[in-house]
Formats: C-alpha cells, sequence, structure tokens
C-alpha cells in the first residue's frame, strides 16, 4: 500500500493507482537523470512504444562482473522502486537498488564513446565501456 505522501508525491508521476500493491516510491538519492539523458529516454520510449518506464537493472555479467541493463516496462512489478527525475519514471528492482544508490544516467551523443554513462559512486572498478562494474 503506497502511503498518503506518496500519493501526493506521484500525483505527477501518473496514476498511482495503476501500480501494483507493494511498488515504493524514491527519489532522486537512487538515481538522478540529466537532461540530456532524460531526453534521450523521451526519443527512445516514442520510437520503441513498450512502455512508460524505464527499468534500470543491475545483472550479473561483463567485464567486472556487474552490467546495466535498461528496459521499457508497462506496469513496474510489487517490491520495485520508481524514481521520477526530470520528468522520467525509472524503476528499480530492490536487490539492484542496493548497486545503483546515488547513481547518476547521464547521455553523450558523442560520435565516439556516445551513450549512456552511468556515473555511479559505488563502482570500485568498471571496464572501459562503462557497461560493467565491480563493488
Amino acid at each position: 500500500m503506497i502511503s498518503g505522501w506518496a500519493v501526493s508525491y506521484l500525483g505527477k508521476m501518473a496514476d498511482v493507482q495503476a501500480y501494483p500493491e507493494g511498488v515504493r516510491v524514491g527519489d532522486e538519492r537512487l538515481i538522478q537523470v540529466t537532461e540530456p539523458a532524460a531526453e534521450q529516454i523521451g526519443k527512445l520510449r516514442e520510437r520503441e512504444q513498450k512502455g512508460d518506464l524505464l527499468r534500470v537493472k543491475i545483472t550479473g555479467g561483463g567485464c567486472n562482473g556487474l552490467s546495466y541493463k535498461l528496459r521499457f516496462i508497462a506496469t513496474p512489478k510489487a517490491g520495485d522502486i520508481v524514481i521520477e527525475s526530470h520528468g522520467e519514471r525509472i524503476v528499480v528492482d530492490s536487490k539492484s537498488a542496493l548497486y545503483l544508490r546515488g547513481m547518476t544516467l547521464d547521455y553523450s551523443s558523442a560520435l565516439v564513446a556516445g551513450g549512456f554513462k552511468f556515473h555511479n559512486p559505488n563502482a570500485k572498478a568498471s571496464c572501459s565501456c562503462g557497461e560493467s562494474f565491480a563493488v
């Protein structure tokens, strides 16, 4: 059940009642999205048309043991945390949240090494491509 303060906070985030029970509300202390990243997320959401929420997940794999996965979803699941940053709604599962706390999701349109950039203060090491890390 979402508390009263969360409902008022989520008023601008879409229809709160559409979320399943057990979905929690987070804030930018978990993940912050920069303006360039928010713009790119909006463009990709329009192109993909798979859902309005961007799921950020940590999975095993990559050069350093853990990697970032991004995908659009329509509805969060119980146990998920929904964050709004620069008008974009980000969904994180509770396990991934342990690795993501304080992360900034940025975007670079540079021809070389462009794309989404994960600035994660919890990463002790990361690969040169920036898509995997170790804690």
